[in-house]
């Protein structure tokens, strides 16, 4: 079976495996995307794992204020090396955090990670970290959360 290059950009993409392994596995499943990026997905997360106990002492703060300038939350996101940190894709997941802690009040990084994802509930915000962590090949590591909430 023939497999696409636009399927394999794709799914490179959205999972951070290497080009032959995504090949590979749309081989294995013929073509199924669907399959694919499940397989691919959960051996990043495994390898997201592997990584938990590296040493994390660059990152970002990234704050938000919402709209209304009512309230306003602060991230502070770890990783390894400050190049990560200047990546498109750790900043992203910094705001996208920032975002959260603003619309759903957690009261440490442990319940973060367990809330849905307001922009996608199938998800959880462990799982952004544990993508980012796949893709970028470096531990992701959530340090202190704040909200701040005008009269609160």
């Amino acid at each position: 079976m023939k497999i696409s290059l636009d399927l394999i950009r794709k799914l490179k993409e959205e999972t951070g495996a290497p080009v032959m392994r995504v090949k590979k596995v749309l081989e294995e499943v013929q073509g199924d995307n669907d399959k694919a990026f499940k397989i691919l997905q959960k051996e990043g997360f495994e390898k997201a794992a592997k990584r938990e106990g590296r040493v994390t002492s660059q990152g970002i703060l990234e704050t938000y204020i919402h709209h209304s300038g009512k309230v306003a939350s602060v991230v502070e996101l770890f990783c390894e090396t400050d190049f990560v940190a200047r990546n498109e894709l750790f900043r992203n997941l910094a705001h996208d955090l920032a975002l959260q802690v603003a619309s759903m009040e957690a009261k440490d990084a442990k319940e973060l990670v367990e809330q849905e994802f307001i922009r996608d509930t199938t998800k959880k915000v462990g799982d952004l970290v544990k993508s980012v962590i796949a893709k970028t090949g470096e531990n992701v590591r959530i340090g202190r959360i704040f909200r701040i909430e005008l009269g609160k």
